[in-house]
């Protein structure tokens, strides 16, 4: 495990991995080096590419500030991109996608960058209700309530049915998501209203790959249409019978295609 140290003093932790060009990791909501899809991927991925890996502020053994900012996520990634020698391709899942949308509209030096399923909700003709996340999850938090912010968290936001939830609380891993649960209003302040930032996409001058899966909710589905239509040079791919939940088996042979072309 490697540190390093964010701009305002926070303290990330990181794995490098494997050989090849440098490829940052970025998790989405409740995942770390420890726990998700991120340490599989990196172990296919190491193969090809110098992978980091790392946990997420107030995560894993990355330490914290009191006040959050996404500015003080993006320096994180920042950060990183001078350890890997100032520059790197960047991979995010879910909200670790809207947060590398920030990172490369601020201009730090990401060479290419791979989205998959940016929790962007797009209905009819792009619009949907638009919900305050970010401060019920915070009065959660503050009430000391990490669970409840957890079920909040899946069933309001992610969609998840209430007996899912229910029995993801009597297993193991509740904890764990309980553990990192402070760090959901993070995910809710990076997604914003939750509104495809169409502007800010079209700002994008870099290579993009943006994929969903076919058999996720219809919701997600337009919302990963909307961030490729918005992109000025942007590849689009669907993966066949994957969810939000994609299989890392799936996902690392695309990842490796798109950032090996010239």
């Amino acid at each position: 495990m490697n540190r390093v140290t964010s701009k305002d003093g926070t303290s990330i932790a990181y794995d490098k991995l494997g050989n090849g060009p440098a490829l940052i990791l970025v998790d989405g909501a409740l995942c770390s080096r420890a726990f998700g899809p991120m340490p599989k991927l990196a172990s296919l991925l190491q193969k090809n590419f110098t992978v980091f890996l790392y946990d997420r502020r107030g995560r894993g053994e990355s330490t914290d500030t009191k006040l959050y900012d996404v500015e003080r996520e993006v320096d994180d990634i920042d950060a990183l991109l001078q350890q890997a020698g100032g520059s790197a391709y960047v991979f995010g899942i879910s909200s670790g996608a809207g947060l590398i949308i920030h990172a490369v509209v601020r201009g730090l030096n990401i060479k290419k960058l791979a989205l998959y399923e940016p929790p962007f909700v797009a209905g009819k003709n792009g619009q949907h209700k638009k919900t305050d996340h970010e401060s019920r999850l915070k009065q959660l938090i503050a009430s000391d309530r990490r669970g409840d912010a957890a079920k909040y968290f899946m069933t309001k936001m992610m969609g998840a049915p209430a007996i899912v939830v229910f029995v993801m609380q009597l297993m193991p891993m509740w904890s764990k998501l309980k553990a990192v649960a402070h760090t959901l209003p993070y995910d809710a302040a990076v997604m914003g209203d939750f509104t495809v930032p169409e502007a800010r996409i079209a700002s994008i001058k870099k290579p993009t790959l943006i994929a969903g899966g076919d058999k996720s909710p219809a919701a997600l589905r337009n919302a990963v249409q909307q961030v490729a239509d918005a992109l000025p040079d942007g590849t689009l791919r669907w993966l066949k019978d994957q969810t939000h939940n994609v299989k890392t088996e799936i996902l690392a042979p695309l990842l490796t295609e798109f950032f090996q072309e010239s």
